[in-house]
């Protein structure tokens, strides 16, 4: 028996979805490399490789030493970092043991990296729309010449689609303005002389829309479990939920309940678009109209409330940052199919793998 609050994946579900965007991925004539930034778990990332990936991608070198830890051999780190003498040490050492790609996005980082790990295979990262990191498509043959100048094997580039976490054509505009931004960079490369075999894109809102003429790799990341802002993106319905957390009404008043689960557990993201602060799997007419860090506030409809001391499954906004809160997760048979099934825990080997 598990306390609540607890986050409980549907292991039906989740098989499920694994082996939707694996066919997806099959069908576009496109590598599949998930990002482990979701799940942080190495059962589900063994999963993600026998239905079909090429890879994992990670966020940072901490994510990456759990999961060479755990005997993965295929990581990128999408995220162009700037290396340090120490984390140069930390990125010899994984380069000794897996097949390690890397980012860069400026000239200065990539001579960085490149006095730190010569040799080192990277993308050049390209902003796509989302303006947070990447060079302009039209630069990005000045930085991977100077990569490549540097010592660094230059094998291709990356953007992420991040805008299009957005409703109405957000998803879409975001995938189109990814094929763009990828296809001038990539002939910026091509025009220096650099061919780019690798050209990686795609998150879990875009990669309906991917495109093999110009994208050879996607790395969705919260596709296995899916999550409210998917659900209101249109992404995927309730039924495709993999993983709840699990909470007890504590209070009940009228048509309004209190859960004991906060934003410690359901994480505290909520984006301007979202209608409340997560949904409720069994009741998509009810929302979550106040979060504190052990409880949150539900309002329901007029026809159903759940009484004080039941149990009521949370769908998170935004669910890899509510894995990054747990130690383990509870993975239970098939819940979502009628029935509860043998009951195993899967420990978050990458949690608070920050640096």
């Amino acid at each position: 028996m598990t306390d609540t609050p607890y986050l409980a994946v549907d292991l039906a579900r989740l098989d499920r979805n694994l082996q939707a965007v694996a066919e997806l991925a099959r069908n576009a004539h496109v590598d599949l490399r998930p990002h482990a930034k979701t799940h942080k778990t190495a059962e589900l990332a063994r999963r993600q490789i026998d239905s079909g990936a090429v890879g994992l991608t990670v966020a940072t070198i901490g994510e990456a030493e759990a999961f060479a830890a755990a005997g993965f051999g295929d990581l990128f780190i999408a995220y162009p970092l700037w290396v340090t003498a120490h984390k140069g040490a930390r990125l010899r050492a994984l380069a000794d043991r897996v097949s390690l790609r890397l980012a860069v996005d400026s000239v200065e980082g990539a001579v960085r990296l490149a006095a730190e790990l010569s040799g080192a295979e990277v993308l050049v990262e390209v902003d796509s729309g989302q303006h947070r990191t990447g060079v302009a498509p039209e630069s990005a043959g000045e930085v991977a010449v100077a990569a490549q100048s540097a010592g660094l094997k230059v094998v291709g580039v990356f953007t992420f689609p991040g805008h299009g976490y957005g409703p109405g054509h957000a998803r879409r505009d975001a995938a189109a303005q990814e094929i763009a931004a990828l296809s001038s960079a990539a002939e910026q490369l091509r025009d220096r002389g650099i061919e780019p075999r690798v050209r990686s894109g795609g998150s879990t809102p875009t990669i309906e829309f991917a495109d093999s003429g110009v994208l050879t790799e996607i790395r969705p990341g919260v596709y296995p479990f899916y999550d409210a802002q998917q659900v209101e993106l249109g992404v995927c319905g309730f039924d495709d939920v993999a993983l709840t957390a699990v909470s007890t009404v504590v209070r009940r008043d009228g048509r309004r309940v209190v859960l004991d689960a906060g934003s410690k557990i359901i994480g505290a993201d909520r984006p301007a678009w979202a209608s409340g602060h997560g949904r409720i799997l069994d009741e998509p007419a009810a929302r979550i109209v106040a979060l504190s860090e052990h409880h949150a506030v539900v309002e329901y409809p007029d026809e159903y409330v759940p009484s004080l001391g039941s149990t009521v499954r949370v769908v998170p906004n935004h669910v890899c940052t509510a894995v990054n809160l747990v130690d383990e997760l509870v993975v239970g048979g098939g819940a979502g199919e009628g029935g509860e099934g043998e009951v195993a825990t899967w420990r978050v080997v990458a949690r608070g793998a920050n640096s």
